[in-house]
């Protein structure tokens, strides 16, 4: 009975958000196109982070992974939509079961650092390469390759419906893994990874499912960002789009389904309705985290579910 309400509830809240999407003005109706794709990102970021515990600076190298293969695939290769989305997918989850390998022989802040080394080792390596990569200048990708399927991307309607769907996907696949067997694992490895491993739970497989898991969302954003806006460029793969993930899910509540789009959606508006007050805008974002860290540490969501509604996954 509780699992069917907690489906019914994300299919309600699927239903709701569709509907308002009707009767959006266009600029709400593209801004929350951007964010659902972003929130596919978060909560990719969110099963790593919220879910088992694995505070990565790395999810740039992820994202970026998925834009540039798409990207280069529609430029250099030629590829129609559907075949650079699905390399843009399986990017990002091969660079984050590689970094992975690598980086979960560390863990704390040494795994923090190393996966922010391998994010920057990305952002470099696609620098260095600017003729083919275009750099901070970026690639415009064609028309032809922003054809999924018989959908054309450039048109802003069928965007929005394409991102509602991938992100639909993604949501249903969130709560499917965080309430299986799987996520409970992972849930144990977040809280002690040592009580965890004497259950007979190896913790680097774990966390490197986890992890790989993560990467393929993160692949499928950046994939469905490039293709659905046209656009790949070096900024995408910086820095600023690893912390970004963590800040977002950090608003909307960590370890909550919809915790990633809630906050997507607060930190996006908030920054517009900033940026168009003053120019201090990172002073306003850090003012409202300081608030959250104040009076709900444990995000929007989380912190709802802590005093209200015990049951919300």
């Amino acid at each position: 009975m509780k699992a069917d309400r907690i489906l019914f509830g994300h299919v309600a809240f699927l239903a709701l958000l569709l509907a308002a999407s009707f009767a959006l003005p266009a600029y709400h109706h593209a801004n929350l196109t951007r964010v659902m794709v972003l929130a596919v990102f978060a909560m990719g970021y969110n099963i790593a982070f919220g879910y088992t515990g694995l505070l990565s600076l790395g999810h740039a190298l992820f994202f970026g992974a998925g834009m540039y293969a798409a990207g280069l695939g529609a430029t250099l290769g030629g590829w129609s939509g559907m075949p650079a989305l699905l390399a843009g997918i399986a990017a990002g989850g091969l660079v984050a079961l590689v970094t992975g390998l690598l980086a979960l022989r560390t863990t704390g802040t040494a795994f923090m650092i190393v996966t922010l080394m391998f994010a920057q080792a990305g952002y470099l390596t696609i620098l260095h390469n600017g003729d083919i990569t275009r750099g901070d200048e970026g690639l415009v990708l064609p028309d032809a390759a922003r054809w999924l399927g018989g959908l054309n991307l450039a048109d802003e309607s069928t965007r929005f419906f394409v991102a509602f769907a991938v992100f639909a996907l993604a949501l249903i696949g969130s709560l499917l893994i965080v309430r299986s067997g799987l996520g409970r694992v992972l849930v144990a490895m977040r809280e002690n990874a040592e009580r965890a491993r004497m259950l007979g739970y190896d913790p680097f497989r774990y966390r490197l499912i986890a992890l790989t898991i993560s990467g393929l969302y993160a692949g499928t954003a950046g994939a469905l960002y490039g293709l659905g806006f046209g656009y790949v460029g070096a900024g995408f793969a910086g820095i600023q789009y690893s912390i970004l993930p963590m800040l977002w899910v950090l608003m909307g509540g960590a370890g909550t389904v919809l915790g990633p789009f809630l906050g997507t959606l607060v930190m996006f508006y908030l920054v517009d309705l900033a940026s168009g007050i003053t120019t201090a805008t990172l002073g306003v974002i850090g003012a409202a985290l300081l608030a959250l860290v104040l009076f709900a540490p444990k995000g929007i969501l989380g912190t709802l579910r802590e005093k209200a509604l015990p049951w919300l996954p």
